[in-house]
């Protein structure tokens, strides 16, 4: 018997039919019990995934973005709530088809945010899809700020299809926090930040353009003591109405109207042709300012300090903000109604603020500001009368330093105060010495800033130092502009009369360009007028310009005043203006400003 055959046989033997039987029922409960344990764990993962759907559903509720997804045929499969809002979705949303309401802004059109969806797809089924700082315009044709997005995900496990998963993050509030933090909160303009950063721009495309680029800064003239009569209403509701006039002026002369500070403003104008279209721009709000604000049936005249820079003339772009302030603080000394142009010709030092602001501080403890004097001199006798005393800095580095280099300086940063100080201290002390050793005695003016008069304790400081240097008030003369002396006049007038109580005398300088009424002048305690110099530089041809001078003479004379005369540089003009019956004179055809002990010379 074969190997084979023995093998068989005995199997035969093993596995009746009843055994057979056996086998199979246990095959069965095998399988049976394998397919119910696969049954039970995807029914754990279905319950899972099931799970974690409910829990990113709750997430996105709470999201504050708004999300959507959507099947093949662009049914609602699921919005949160702020989606819904958006939408106007009713609770049983669910398979509601998306409509045409929503419209998305591509730049160049509207498209509605279905029409997107479906041309995405078309240019692939798996396609992701993001739109940064754009528009969304909803149901009530309200524009809403947003970033968008589009992404897909798989609907059935062989990816035959996609849902499309939509996200968009509302732009708004940041949107709002960024007019709150760029924009003025009274008119609306953009401000001094969003101003700064707008001329960083403009410099850095200076390369793209040879057109020369202006900044306006203008000083609305008087606010504050405007509003304490007017009232805080009034005031801003003005401060409202000439940002609305330069937003609409803004369309004809093409600039960019900013708010910097409470009653300034700042106009930059770009691809400019020729400075005269600044000088006209500037002439035409003057003009406006005079005739457009009305308080029932009273108009008021305002007027207004504009200070120009124009690059490249005024320099270079980055120092083109602090050049026109520094045109707009030349503006605002000269008097009301005022525009300055600042020229880079006329700066002949570079020096940096910063530095000199420094060693300021150390300059007066070493000695290196020292006081010069220019004599006013009698126009009929033509002897020294009085002077004026002039500062000078004598830089261990730089050399001299102009003072209208250092002045600007000084009176920005509150210095102007100790200079004061140290100048009044150091006139007396001259003063003394002159008696001492027999010398002419005579005034000596003072040149007066507001910084000083409002820092409280002026009139007490002078009378102080009189005290101490035992010097007779008398030769003591205050100087201070007449823009200057109307801008506090009640807080300014008073003082001024404390003054001339102890005996100081009182000049009002840069007289004639000002809006100095005749009954303010005559209730300001001054004793002399001493008339602008831009009057008198073209006296000889301007026929206008003498009838002015004549005039102020007669007015300062009818009111007890003495006049003087600056910026007298030749005969002709001496022999012109003692006709016209001035009392005194000075300028360089008589002396130039002179240290003490070259002065001190011509009083012998």
């Amino acid at each position: 018997m074969s190997t084979l055959s023995a093998v068989g046989e005995t199997i035969s033997q093993q596995f009746t039919p009843t055994t057979l039987v056996v086998f199979s029922i246990t095959l069965i409960l095998f399988l049976a019990l394998y397919i119910f344990s696969v049954k039970r764990e995807k029914r754990k993962f279905q319950a899972m995934v099931s799970g974690k759907i409910d829990v990113m559903q709750k997430a996105f509720e709470v999201c504050k973005d708004a999300v959507l997804i959507l099947s093949r045929k662009q049914e609602i499969l699921y919005a949160n709530k702020p989606m819904r809002k958006l939408l106007k979705l009713d609770e049983d949303y669910q398979k509601t088809v998306l409509d045409n309401s929503i419209k998305v802004d591509m730049g160049k059109e509207w498209r509605t945010l279905s029409r997107l969806i479906k041309e995405k797809r078309t240019e692939n089924e798996s396609y992701r899809f993001s739109l940064m700082q754009t528009k969304l315009l909803t149901h009530e044709k309200n524009e809403i700020p947003v970033n968008f997005y589009i992404d897909t995900a798989e609907e059935e496990d062989d990816g035959s299809s996609r849902w499309s998963i939509v996200s968009i993050h509302d732009l708004t509030e940041e949107k709002q926090k960024e007019e709150a933090e760029y924009c003025h909160r009274l008119t609306n303009l953009p401000n001094q930040i969003k101003a700064l950063q707008d001329i960083n721009v403009l410099n850095a495309r200076l390369h793209l353009s040879d057109a020369k680029i202006a900044l306006v800064l203008i000083d609305i003239d008087n606010l504050s003591v405007l509003r304490s009569i007017i009232g805080y209403e009034q005031t801003n509701a003005i401060l409202k109405k000439f940002a609305e006039y330069l937003k609409n002026l803004a369309k004809e002369y093409h600039f960019t109207p900013y708010h910097t500070f409470y009653n300034n403003f700042l106009l930059t104008v770009t691809d400019v042709d020729d400075i005269d279209e600044i000088k006209a721009l500037t002439e035409k709000i003057q003009e406006e300012l005079c005739t457009f604000y009305k308080i029932g049936e009273n108009r008021l005249y305002l007027s207004a300090s504009m200070g120009i820079s124009i690059y490249p003339d005024s320099g270079p772009m980055i120092r083109l903000f602090d050049n026109a302030y520094r045109a707009l603080a030349k503006a605002e000394k000269a008097g009301y109604g005022r525009t300055e142009l600042y020229l880079l010709e006329k700066k002949k030092y570079d020096y940096d603020e910063l530095t000199l602001y420094n060693d300021m501080h150390a300059g007066l403890e070493r000695e290196q500001f020292e006081v010069y004097y220019q004599p006013i001199v009698d126009s009929k006798s033509k002897e020294i009368a009085s002077a004026e005393a002039l500062i000078r800095w004598r830089h261990p580095k730089y050399g001299m330093i102009p003072p209208d280099v250092f002045i600007p300086i000084m009176e920005k940063t509150g210095f102007i105060v100790e200079l004061g100080k140290f100048v009044l201290n150091e006139v007396l002390r001259q003063q003394k010495r002159w008696e001492l050793f027999k010398f002419q005695q005579i005034e000596v003016s003072i040149n007066l800033s507001l910084l000083e008069l409002e820092s409280g304790n002026f009139v007490n400081n002078v009378l102080d130092r009189l005290k101490h240097h035992q010097v007779n008030p008398e030769l003591i003369k205050y100087e201070i502009t007449e823009g200057l002396a109307m801008k506090n006049e009640e807080r300014s007038s008073q003082q001024f009369i404390e003054l001339r109580k102890l005996g100081v005398a009182i000049v009002l300088d840069d007289f004639g360009t000002g809006y100095t009424s005749f009954a303010y002048l005559k209730r300001f305690p001054a004793t002399t007028l001493k008339i602008d110099k831009e009057l008198i530089d073209c006296i000889i041809t301007n026929e206008e310009n003498q009838h002015i001078v004549k005039s102020i003479i007669n007015l300062g004379h009818s009111l007890g005043m003495k006049v003087v005369i600056e910026g007298i540089e030749n005969k002709n003009m001496v022999d012109l203006l003692e006709n016209y019956g001035c009392d005194y004179m000075q300028g360089y055809y008589f002396s130039r400003p002179l240290p003490v002990f070259e002065f001190q010379k011509m009083l012998r």
